[in-house]
């Protein structure tokens, strides 16, 4: 579950945030302009802000730019109808952490809240080592092993096994791979994914007794001990 605060002055557009981030079981909070959403982030602990960049009383930049001053490093996602590169890197620059163009699609913000809320804390402890039944990966050492098996991965294959080790046990989008692991922000149109995961369990599984590495059809990719 992750508490969530939606700053948007859309009343319908924020009522339908907020109703779908509930029906799967997050909490979220509203407030409809910029002044009662920077009292609301500053006073309450929240995982992610959702923060729409054209507020009244004072707009969505504005409000970021004081949390940071506030040393308030809660991961903010802005909404804004202004989509151009140069719009983006304002709001970034802002203090933002991710920035959606409107229109978008509800599956896609989830995805980029979910991808906001699983990022490392400012100043928290970041893991070095990950496993997941008899299969280690080591970050520093830039090793994997399966049982006594050492297995030489390319450095992209490094970085997808990684990101799902990262979220072990959880279902893994397409979305999510590309803005984590490529860093594309926009689908390619590409079977990149496919072909990576597919070397990758050539890898990891198929020499194996149980595979680790689980196509979840329709949603995505996961990795799990299915023992645990």
């Amino acid at each position: 579950m992750l508490r969530i605060l939606i700053i948007e002055d859309d009343v319908e557009a924020s009522a339908y945030l907020a109703k779908g981030l509930k029906e799967l079981g997050h909490v979220a909070d509203q407030a409809g302009d910029g002044e009662v959403g920077l009292e609301m982030a500053l006073a309450s602990a929240y995982d992610v802000l959702i923060v729409d960049r054209m507020l009244p009383k004072r707009d969505g930049l504005s409000v970021i730019e004081e949390l940071r001053k506030a040393e308030n490093q809660t991961a903010v996602l802005i909404l804004s109808a202004l989509g151009q590169v140069d719009d983006r890197v304002t709001g970034l620059k802002a203090g933002g952490d991710d920035y959606l163009p409107k229109p978008y699609a509800f599956t896609e913000l989830l995805a980029r809240v979910e991808a906001l809320a699983r990022r490392p804390k400012v100043g928290g402890d970041i893991e070095t080592s990950y496993q997941i039944g008899d299969l280690s990966l080591d970050r520093l050492a830039h090793s994997c092993r399966r049982g006594e098996t050492d297995i030489p991965l390319q450095p992209r294959e490094f970085r997808l096994l990684e990101y799902l080790m990262q979220h072990a046990g959880q279902v893994v989008t397409r979305t999510m791979l590309l803005e984590n692991v490529w860093e594309y922000h926009f689908d390619p149109q590409t079977n990149v994914i496919d072909v990576h995961i597919s070397r990758l369990r050539g890898k990891i599984d198929k020499d194996f007794d149980k595979p680790l590495l689980h196509t979840i059809r329709g949603a995505g990719y996961s990795i799990r001990d299915t023992t645990d």
